[in-house]
């Protein structure tokens, strides 16, 4: 090693740490930002594409569009997402799966997002309440069909023979109103 080049590995390690200590100086003097929290709640902006803890996108008749097909279960890295299924049938006679619980643990939730990219329906997604502090670990995983099923219109029973027309029933009596009397009332069925 040259004395020219002891003395350039010298001044370029002079140049770097004035460099760093340019930043650490511009540093020092900019106003500080703290946050408040818990106290400031109400104005705390939370970024739009956070992702929190994962739910089903219910519309307004409380109905979700899960349809159990459970790609969201097998994409899962670390099956967060358990899917219980069950067998239905239909009004035409076909079989159906349908949802029957949805569990996920938000505990080894790695908040990945590949179960929301890969619903078909788009039926869940990530909300953005990041509070879900709890004492214990069984509060962690969670329902997300926490809504009762809905059930389909019921199913009509086959028709396989004309059935033999039933004798017509008796008029129920009609419960007298609080103006009426049962005398009243009898005269108006007459």
């Amino acid at each position: 090693m040259s004395i020219k080049e002891y003395f350039v590995s010298i001044f370029k390690g002079f140049y770097s740490l004035i460099k760093g200590m340019e930043v650490t100086g511009k540093e020092l003097v900019t106003p500080k930002v703290t946050e408040q929290y818990p106290e400031n709640r109400a104005e705390l902006h939370i970024p739009e594409r956070f992702r929190a803890t994962l739910e089903f996108i219910y519309d307004e008749n409380g109905y979700h569009k899960c349809i159990a097909c459970g790609s969201c279960e097998r994409n899962c890295p670390n099956q967060t997402i358990a899917i219980t299924k069950r067998m239905v049938e239909l009004p035409d006679g076909k079989k159906k799966q349908k949802l029957d619980k949805y569990t996920y643990d938000l505990g080894s939730c790695t908040f990945c997002g590949l179960c929301v990219q890969v619903c078909p329906t788009n039926a869940i997604r990530f909300s953005n309440d990041f509070e879900q502090a709890v004492f214990t670990r069984e509060k962690l995983v969670k329902q997300l069909n926490y809504l009762p099923e809905k059930d389909d219109a019921p199913a009509p029973a086959p028709a396989a023979k004309p059935a033999a027309p039933k004798p017509a029933a008796p008029a129920a009596e009609k419960p007298a109103t609080s103006g009426e009397t049962n005398q009243e009332t009898k005269e108006n069925k007459e």
